[in-house]
């Protein structure tokens, strides 16, 4: 009987044993994983409170996101920590290359701003001196209105509704009464007053009497075409400083943060804080969540085009500096032929407002060297001539700001379809030996690696894109928009020969160099040009912050210093013999020692 029951009682005490044994092995398993490294890291990157945190793996965790066989130091209260804090990440990641390129646009865009202001106040100086100096005895009351002018310009340059054409010839209106009465017949000028019916009437007659000729429609004409450029230029980087803030603040799917939380912080829960992302798995993840931001690429693109075409038609060939240049030369020729026609434009008032109090004074030509009624700067007195010749600098600084724009606005061409390369690169993901696909540590990522845009997920094994971001949808539309309307406005633009040689439209016949000369910089010898040519076709991916823009001097004999977004400054491209001279003593210290 004892043998038949001692077998039963070994059998029922060995499988209390067994199970002991295996709850010790459980407990023991358990003890042998501390969450110490995944506390450190919670707190580190300050991803929410750390009492959420357990201290030791729990064995049943019910997880959303973070699934997986065996022990975990992940809560659902830390799952929720995990999806706030991989938003507020990667949303920092984005803003951190959207940053230089935003600065780029807005340091520029101020730079070309200043730029502008200083060309419209040197040339508003220009010819107040004229005024002042060769036709004192309208220049008091004429002052005005050249100030009303330029205000005008200045407005229209920083997007305002001002119509250059209406501009100018309000200014000839305001300045007909004032040259009738003082130039054309000084007799009468003391009879009236500018405010009476005579003054009315002569500004209100003369386009139709046309007194300065042909000059007030030829340089309404050079204005418009010259500052139109410009303007649709300042408009254009309001544009995409408009697109990167809408990128900047992006919302991101549910789909996209379950997406991000594995591929960031599911390893965690396993006590692996330190594996990275494989790169193709990094890379499925981030064009899932930018889907709708890479749609942005081929507006984006041709929107760059046309920045480097405007800046071309603005700053090439020096346009806009010699239009506000040749703003004097307009007005002294104008005046001129008014004097020189002043008996055929008194006829002519006489019989349309009937107030000319006597017969016109006969003028004489301003010159003897006058004699026809066509006056040409060239043929100018000493006195009609401008007072002040114009810097050297003056017209390379603005070229000069336009090449150094380009070069760096290669670098962004094809920004929104690199921006996931760019957040999947570095110490961000590992290429090779094992990483983290998401699931497990493995060796590779054996995953199908989808491309960019909204059609291209529907393959993407890691993040499901349902629908594209709206709020991504109406800045795409507004960008295209925009392209559309600049290329109608500037039909032209279409046609002007491609940017992606920087400055290569402009080499003279018969020069061997790639430096402009005009653009501040020597023929040869200076390879900073090449060297940041060679970085600028880096593919869209930026190269460091860059410091922002230096306040222009107030000095209408000097042009702004303007340093810009990554620039260098203006005397190493102004003054290459200074890198030749150092280069020299250096060899000369050399050989002494």
């Amino acid at each position: 009987m004892s043998r038949g029951i001692c077998p039963r009682v070994n059998s029922c005490g060995c499988f209390w044993i067994l199970s002991a044994v295996i709850f010790a092995v459980k407990v023991i398993d358990v003890d042998a994983y501390s969450c110490h490294e995944v506390r450190t890291a919670f707190q580190l990157r300050q991803v929410g409170p750390l009492h959420r945190v357990p201290e030791t793996p729990g064995t049943d965790v019910d997880l959303l996101v973070c699934k997986h066989q065996g022990p975990s130091c992940c809560t659902r209260k830390m799952e929720e920590s995990y999806q706030f804090a991989v938003k507020r990440e990667t949303l920092h990641n984005i803003q951190s290359y959207s940053y230089e390129l935003e600065h780029l646009i807005s340091g520029h865009s101020d730079a070309f701003q200043d730029m502008f202001q200083y060309l419209l106040s040197f040339s508003q100086g220009h010819l107040s001196s004229l005024l002042e100096g060769t036709y004192s005895s309208l220049s008091r009351h004429a002052l005005p209105h050249v100030n009303q002018l330029f205000s005008s310009l200045s407005l229209y340059l920083r997007g305002a509704n001002v119509s250059v054409e209406a501009s100018v010839h309000h200014f000839f209106n305001n300045l007909f009464p004032l040259v009738y009465t003082r130039l054309i017949n000084p007799g009468i000028e003391g009879s009236m007053m500018m405010g009476s019916e005579m003054g009315d009437c002569l500004r209100m007659i003369r386009q139709d009497v046309n007194p300065f000729g042909p000059h007030p429609a030829v340089m309404a004409q050079e204005l418009a075409g010259a500052l139109g450029a410009g303007r649709q230029l300042g408009l254009a980087l309001e544009e995409g400083l408009e697109v990167m803030n809408a990128t900047e603040h992006v919302t991101m799917s549910k789909e996209c943060v379950k997406g991000l939380v594995k591929m960031v912080y599911c390893s965690h829960c396993r006590g692996l804080t330190l594996i990275k992302p494989c790169v193709g798995y990094c890379l499925n993840v981030m064009r899932g969540c930018l889907a709708s931001v890479s749609e942005l690429d081929q507006p984006w693109r041709r929107y760059t085009s046309l920045l480097e075409q405007l800046t071309h038609a603005m700053a090439g060939h020096h346009s806009l500096e010699l239009a506000l240049l040749g703003v004097r030369g307009h007005v002294n020729e104008a005046l001129l032929y008014a004097q020189l026609h002043g008996p055929l434009i008194t006829a002519t008032v006489d019989k349309v407002c009937g107030l000319s109090t006597g017969e016109p004074t006969s003028m004489q030509p301003t010159s003897p060297e006058v004699t026809t009624s066509t006056v040409t700067l060239s043929s100018l007195p000493p006195s009609a001539t401008p007072s002040k010749p114009l810097p050297e600098q003056w017209l390379g600084q603005l070229a000069h700001l336009r090449r150094e724009f380009l070069m760096y606005l290669q670098r962004y061409k094809s920004f929104f379809a690199a921006l996931p390369e760019m957040l999947c690169e570095g110490e961000n993901v590992v290429d090779d030996s094992t990483c983290w696909s998401g699931d497990d540590v493995v060796e590779s990522y054996t995953g199908r690696v989808v491309g960019n845009g909204l059609h291209a997920q529907r393959q993407n094994p890691e993040v499901k894109v349902r629908s594209p971001n709206p709020t991504l949808a109406e800045v795409k539309e507004r960008l295209e928009r925009f392209n559309q309307e600049t290329q109608e406005r500037f039909p032209k633009l279409g046609q002007m020969e491609a940017w992606d040689e920087l400055g290569s439209g402009e080499i003279e016949e018969g020069s061997t160099t790639d430096c402009d000369d005009e653009d501040g910089c020597q023929a040869s010898g200076d390879g900073q040009d090449q060297t940041s040519h060679t970085e600028a076709s880096s593919e869209g991916k930026p190269i460091g912050r860059q410091p922002g823009v230096d306040v222009p001097q107030e000095n209408p004999s000097k042009p702004p210093s303007v340093k810009v977004i990554g620039a260098s400054s203006s005397a190493s491209w102004a003054q290459p013999w200074s890198l030749a001279l150092l280069l020299a003593a250096l060899c000369l210290q050399w050989t002494l020692f």
